[in-house]
């Protein structure tokens, strides 16, 4: 292992080296997410089916993005994460301008695939360096504060997205923010440094060790399981619903973007923030609690979204829609808090790539092409009305997350890791 450069320990740069992270993460899920609000020019300029364009949101982005975050991790884990983050921001904001480019599914599938290359690298070394530069007590915080970045990314491709692609085309909302993440790149670099962690004795540990760990923890089982479902159904409700938005309640693509810009930035900021909180409040006095806040978030969430994708108007879908949306992003702060408590701190990025390895390969993976292959063998029945049929069947996931997430808690007690 290298020997990092100790950083200030002042809570002010730790707020600063959140703050980067934060802004690297915000670019992961605009990149990500912008596809969704674009992918009715996109349907008609490329003349795909709605299967093609569950697989460009899903399959294209999860095929490498799963598979190379465990090597970059025990590359990051090794080496420096920081740089790691830095190398990969540049890429996926490469390939997102690329996407711009595209005239075939072809050609925009492999781009795709090439933004998750970039990917891969950004999300489980920032989780590692939040858990080295902040102690325990306040890591659920830190990493739900981090992982604002999804709801403000998510917000910002589908307003942003849609606000460009209404005003001038789609291909220039791609162009655009993949220059600007390769403008974020060099300033991330110069303002995080590494940081301090303990030196081990011996040989780096093989990603088979970490996984060797994991495997036989039943919490990281459940707790993986739990989340791969919540996001299976999440990012096929996040890519899909512009798409519903403006083919069953009558919207453009400006008001689609408004529309669910503000869902996110309203409900799902509050949920991530209210998942880091209840996660150090309660899980500090029963590790349980870590997994229990999810389980019980989504029991309730599900019914709600029910209600408002099967309502006719928009008002009451945004306001039926507004607790739910909070609700499926409290697991964030606490499960990604318990994951790294499953090994010792020298173990955290691989730790966490594996954990994100089964997430993505299955939620992001199959979330958003499963609903638009659904929708495709509904439409001989249901017409236009058939996403909205496909999106009701995937919200069933949010039940089985639960489930898994109520069965992590006892394990978690006797699996945890203090560090």
């Amino acid at each position: 292992m290298t020997n990092p450069t100790t950083p200030p320990s002042s809570p002010a740069y730790r707020g600063v080296v959140l703050a980067m992270l934060l802004l690297v993460y915000t670019f992961n899920f605009l990149d990500r997410q912008i596809l969704g609000i674009l992918a009715g020019p996109i349907k008609a300029e490329l003349g795909l089916s709605d299967t093609q364009l569950g697989a460009l949101g899903g399959i294209a982005f999860a095929l490498l993005y799963s598979t190379l975050a465990i090597p970059l991790a025990l590359l990051a884990d090794r080496t420096s994460r920081t740089w790691v983050i830095t190398v990969s921001l540049a890429i996926w904001s490469g390939f997102t301008a690329l996407c711009g480019v595209a005239s075939s599914f072809t050609q925009m599938f492999l781009f795709r695939i090439g933004v998750g290359v970039g990917e891969a690298g950004g999300v489980a070394p920032s989780y590692a360096v939040i858990a080295d530069y902040f102690p325990a007590h306040q890591r659920a915080r830190a990493l739900s504060i981090y992982s604002l970045g999804i709801p403000l990314g998510s917000a910002g491709g589908v307003l942003l997205g849609g606000y460009i692609a209404q005003t001038v085309e789609w291909r220039t909302a791609f162009i655009a923010v993949g220059l600007l993440g390769i403008l974020i790149a060099p300033i991330f670099r110069l303002v995080v440094r590494e940081p301090a962690r303990p030196v081990q004795s011996g040989e780096a540990v093989p990603v088979s060790a970490v996984f060797g760990i994991l495997a036989a923890k039943r919490s990281f089982w459940m707790l993986a399981l739990g989340a791969a479902c919540s996001s299976m159904c999440g990012y096929g409700v996040a890519f899909w619903l512009p798409s519903l938005l403006m083919r069953s309640f009558g919207l453009d693509i400006l008001g689609a973007g408004q529309f669910l810009g503000g869902l996110l930035l309203i409900g799902g900021v509050a949920g991530v923030l209210l998942g880091g909180f209840l996660g150090d409040a309660m899980g500090g006095r029963d590790k349980a609690y870590y997994a229990w806040v999810p389980a019980v978030s989504y029991v309730i969430g599900m019914p709600l979204f029910v209600v408002g994708v099967l309502s006719s108007s928009v008002p009451f879908a945004f306001a039926l829609f507004l607790i739910p949306q909070a609700l499926v992003y409290v697991w964030l702060g606490p499960v990604l808090t318990a994951v790294q408590h499953l090994v010792p701190p020298h173990m955290r990025a691989s730790a966490a790539a594996t954990f994100l390895l089964i997430n993505n390969l299955v939620g992001l993976g199959l979330g958003s092409w499963s609903v638009g292959a659904l929708s495709d063998a509904l439409t001989p029945t249901y017409g236009v009305e058939a996403l909205r049929y496909a999106i009701v069947a995937a919200l069933g996931f949010y039940l089985l997350a639960g489930l898994f997430m109520a069965l992590a808690g006892k394990a978690l007690r006797k699996d945890w890791v203090v560090a």
